[in-house]
């Protein structure tokens, strides 16, 4: 549904999922929003899949969501926020898409296998499209450079990082250490072993056993997770 005010509409924060294909990827997110205490109704028609993951989620249910009538039947309209993990088949994802967006859900949350069938179903309606394969090579060739820990792509090619300290920043303080005026990223947070996460301060001294909360243009901050 538009909105006219010209804000964006946002999901409630504790309003129920529906999960659609418990896949991996559909499986994970679904786990991981019933560990946040989100109720979620999972759809899957691999009845091995319905029973493995019934003891788990909220409600599982056997159907075919490709087909719009079930989706009714199983009260899928009064969702607000839907995933879709259905990889395997781009045609099945495309229908169950457009089914979900004919019943009117604002929020769906679409796996894609290409860019193509991304571009698709942000064509039919999908507002949010997932590119989950895709996304973990991104991240994992960023951390296999050894100092990154974790690595958050946004858009525009900014991104945060967590990084172990560069040498010519341990032992001085942030303000000494010059890290913004040379490189260009800004060290947001630093975590000492065994202390809780702190909001970096110019007095805030690094010391070599420190993680380093850091963000900036990604291509700056793989300049300065280079530094020795």
């Amino acid at each position: 549904m538009a909105n006219t005010s010209g804000a964006v509409n946002r999901p409630a924060h504790n309003a129920p999922v529906l999960v659609i294909g418990l896949g991996r990827f559909g499986s994970s997110t679904a786990e991981q929003l019933v560990k946040q205490g989100r109720e979620v109704l999972a759809i899957e028609r691999d009845r091995s899949l319905v029973q493995k993951w019934a003891p788990v989620l909220t409600h599982v249910v056997e159907a075919d969501a490709t087909n719009i009538d079930a989706l009714r039947q199983l009260g899928a309209q009064e969702f607000s926020s839907a995933v879709v993990g259905v990889g395997t088949s781009i045609e099945s994802s495309v229908l169950i898409t457009v089914n979900l967006v004919d019943l009117g859900i604002e929020h769906l949350w679409v796996k894609a296998i290409t860019p193509s069938h991304g571009k698709i179903l942000t064509r039919i309606g999908a507002n949010h499209v997932i590119y989950p394969e895709a996304d973990a090579g991104v991240r994992a060739a960023h951390l296999v450079s050894g100092r990154m820990l974790d690595f958050i792509e946004f858009d525009d090619d900014f991104a945060i990082v967590k990084m172990y300290p560069p040498r010519e920043t341990v032992g001085f303080t942030l303000d000494e250490s010059k890290v913004r005026s040379k490189y260009g990223v800004t060290i947001v947070g630093v975590k000492s072993p065994g202390e809780d996460f702190t909001y970096a301060r110019p007095e805030t001294k690094v010391s070599s056993r420190d993680m380093l909360i850091v963000s900036g243009h990604v291509d700056l901050l793989e300049r300065f997770a280079a530094r020795p």
